[in-house]
Order: structure tokens, then sequence, then C-alpha cells
């Protein structure tokens, strides 16, 4: 615990914010069922193919009119990767074909082309990530080259608190690649890791070493990156406790910034990569829950904040500083700090979020390519939100990055009877109270320490979707 102790000689940080929460397995079974994550409300299922292109174009333009515009997020959406991992559920193509690659981004100038002028050139972009797939399947020059043309087309802003991420898989990344990503301006890295244990590696088709990967982090800090996340998946074939500690052991070494530790879903019916893995090998419920507690209690010891879901940052990175500051935000690329800004996604499957809208491009590549190419909008679902939506978003974001409602502050917000709009919610969130998961006074909602490792839970009494029967659109205080 002595880096623990160090963080507290400068005074600066709670302690709170490292505090891990109290590990109970009966009560994470308890509650270990399949629901939303909470990178948006409404969630994507509850878009709409009526939602058009002239729906977008409508959105935008309101959304330049407002007396001060929000400035603005891109999200890239790469698809290719060079080999399947076998656990993989994101939207991705394997191929090796780069000429694939090339004629991806012609497309992507197309639509930015067509997306930019739509937004007012005072409007400053503040974050810009690039996803995946495998965003490196792009070569640095490819990549230099689309950098250039976002460049020309949007107006980013020149404010040290500009983010420029990417997700890079180390396999395919050599050290002097990311100097020349550096260069570009990114300053935010993500490396896939998974687990360094050998025999999981070959089970789900993802041979990677230690070396390499760390090549990649020291190549980030000593190119001038200000933070590096690693991701890890606990849940996997011949995962053991001994073989887990020791992946979580290294990468506490090479001290990134961020660490996210997922849950992996086995979900071969819709995901088909799964189909590979023998179910055989998956750990046992038991052996999952252990594989979190350990990771928790690590993670913690070394100093790490539980941010929320599955992020862990250190007390200084500005994810931590962001939720003690109380301006943490939630989206379709995880926790961010860039709060109020309008989302625009480019490329397959991307959602963007402008206004009080979603907009989803297709899943396909054919349909996404086709449209763009008819010189359209690639718009395959979304949804403009209503008032209700509007309200419920917020209350739902608050709870998974805050965990704490001030209800006289979210009344004036909103102009409701929090009580009385929120009537049928607030009985079912009586039920996680009996369980010690939140605290319920008249002045404030706050999830206790034990309700932290389950805030979905928490925020799914409020979702009106998953609770037909829930109040809407009632006890305006101006009414």
């Amino acid at each position: 615990m002595t880096q623990v102790k160090a963080f507290f000689s400068t005074g600066q940080y709670d302690l709170a914010m490292i505090t891990p929460p109290p590990f109970d397995a009966d009560l994470l079974r308890r509650y270990d069922r399949p629901g939303p994550r909470y990178t948006s409300y409404p969630t994507a299922p509850q878009f709409s193919g009526q939602f058009s292109e002239t729906n977008l174009l409508e959105v935008i333009k309101r959304s330049n009119e407002d007396p001060i515009p929000r400035p603005l997020s891109i999200y890239v959406h790469v698809p290719f990767c060079a080999s399947p991992c076998f656990y993989c559920g994101c939207n991705r193509i394997i191929t090796r074909d780069e000429k694939r690659g090339e004629k991806y981004l012609e497309d992507l100038r197309k639509e930015v082309a067509m997306v930019a002028p739509l937004f007012e050139s005072d409007r400053e972009v503040m974050q810009l990530h690039f996803g995946g797939g495998t965003p490196n399947f792009l070569s640095p020059a490819q990549l230099g080259e689309f950098m250039q043309f976002l460049w020309q087309h949007f107006h980013f802003s020149q404010s040290e608190n500009r983010d420029i991420s990417i997700e890079i898989d180390p396999r395919c990344v050599k050290p002097d690649d990311i100097a020349a990503l550096a260069s570009m301006g990114f300053n935010r890295a993500s490396l896939g890791v998974q687990d360094f244990d050998p025999e999981v590696q070959e089970a789900v088709n993802r041979i990677q070493s230690v070396e390499e990967t760390l090549a990649v982090i020291k190549a980030c800090r000593d190119s001038g990156f200000k933070s590096v996340n690693v991701d890890l998946i606990y849940g996997l074939p011949k995962q053991t406790l001994a073989g887990f500690g020791k992946t979580l052991d290294t990468v506490i070494e090479a001290r990134p910034d961020r660490i996210a530790v997922y849950s992996y879903a086995h979900m071969p019916q819709l995901f088909k990569p799964q189909r590979q893995l023998d179910e055989t090998q998956l750990p046992s419920a038991e052996t999952k829950l252990s594989l979190l507690q350990l990771a928790i209690e690590k993670l913690s010891q070394a100093g790490y904040c539980y941010i929320g879901m599955d992020h862990f940052a250190l007390p200084e990175d500005e994810l931590a500083i962001a939720q003690e500051r109380g301006d943490l935000h939630r989206n379709f690329m995880g926790y961010t700090t860039h709060a109020d800004s309008d989302l625009i996604g480019l490329g397959v499957s991307s959602i963007s979020h402008i206004g009080e809208s979603f907009s989803q491009n297709p899943r396909d590549l054919p349909s996404w390519e086709a449209a763009v190419e008819a010189d359209h909008l690639p718009i395959w679902r979304g949804m403009n939100l209503s008032e209700d939506d509007v309200i419920r978003a917020d209350l739902i974001q608050r709870w998974m990055c805050q965990g704490e409602i001030d209800i006289a502050k979210f009344e004036e917000r909103h102009d409701i009877y929090f009580n009385e709009y929120f009537d049928t919610d607030l009985k079912k969130l009586q039920s996680l109270a009996e369980d010690g998961l939140v605290t319920i006074s008249p002045t404030h909602l706050k999830a206790t320490s034990r309700g932290r490792l389950l805030l979905r839970i928490i925020a799914a009494c409020f979702d009106a979707y998953l609770n037909p029967s829930a109040t809407v659109l009632q006890f305006s205080k101006t009414i």
C-alpha cells in the first residue's frame, strides 16, 4: 500500500476514491442477470428504422441553433482485423487485404465531406477516437492522410484538454509507428491485452507476448502520450486465478493510467467467432467471480480508483478527477471527461448522439458503402428523444458516473417533482435499498459501497423501456 499512501501526501485525493468496493459474492450472484450497460439511454435496441436522413439533418440544424452550441466529439470505426479473436463480439471484418483499408478510407472521406459542412465551422472538436476492429490495421501513412483530411474539414480545438485517442493491437504495431501517431496529434492509446497466460491466448486465438505489449506502452510514454489504457477480460477459457493474477501483476507493474477489466459474455448464438471456443474450458461461475474479486483487490491495492462498471484509473488520471469533480460522462466510447458535446459517428455501425437524438450507421459494410457512394448520409436507424427520455437519460447518466442523485438539483434542472415523477421507479429501488445497495433520503439517492459494483442494476430501475409501467411526462412543476 506504499503507493496508495504516497498519493495522499499532497492532500489532493479523497480516500473514498481508492477504497475498493466490498466484494460480496452472494450479492453479485443474486443480481447476475443480463441488462443494459447504459452507454446510452435509450439503448440501441430502442432505435427505429423510421429515423431517416431528413431527421438527422433537422437535429443537426437545431444543435447549431443552440445559443451556445456544444463542442464536438468524433468516433471513427475501422472494422478490419487481420485475424479473429474467438471471444470477440465487436463489429469487425477479418481480412489481410490492405487494399480494403484504402477503399474504406475513400468512403470515409466521402462521409466526412457530407457530414462536416452540416456543423457550424466554429464548433470545436474536443475529442476524436478511432475504434474497431483494429484501427492500426491502417498504416501510419494511411492514418496520417486521413487525419489531415479530418483537420481540413473540422475545427479542432487547440486546448490542452483535447483528446485524440486510438485503440491499438500491440501485435501489429511497431514502436516507430507510435511516434508517427503522436506526430499526427494522438495523445491517448488503448491496448488490447485480455490475458498474458499462453494457454488462454491459444484457446482464444490471440497470441500476444508481454514484451511486445510493454514495448508499445513504453513507446507511447516516450512519444508523449498523456494516457495509456489496457483492456483485460475475465471469464475466458482456461483462465485460472494464478494465471490471471500474473497478468494483473504484469500490467500493474507497467502502470498504465487506466485499466478496463471486462466480463466475458459467452453468446455464441449472437457472435459466430465464439463458436470456436470449447465451452468446457470456460471457468465456472464461482471461478469467474473469484477472478473479478482478484482484479478488484490487486488494482485497489496498487492505488487504482474504481471508476464504475469495468473501469479503473490512477487518482491523478483525468477520469478519476472528473468523477471527483462531478462531471464524468459515459457514452459509446465508455467513460469520458467530455460530457457536454455532440458525438458524430463515422464509418460502418457508428452511432451519433446529436442534440436529443441518436442515429446509427448500417452495421454491414455493403449497406454503408452503398449509402455513402450514393451521396446519402448512411442512416440505418435512430430516434428522437422524448422529454421523458431526456430526463431519464440524465438520471441514468448520473447513476453510472457519480452513483448519486441530488434530488433538489435534479428537480430544478428538469422542472419536475422528483418523488412523484419517479414514483413507480422508486418503489423498484426500495428492494435494492433493503439489500443495502442504495440509501434513500429526502434529499439524496446514493449507491452504497456495496452498490458500486451494481450501478447498472440500480440505473435499470429508472429505465422506462424495461419498466413500461413507469410514470411518463407527469407531475411537471409548471403544470
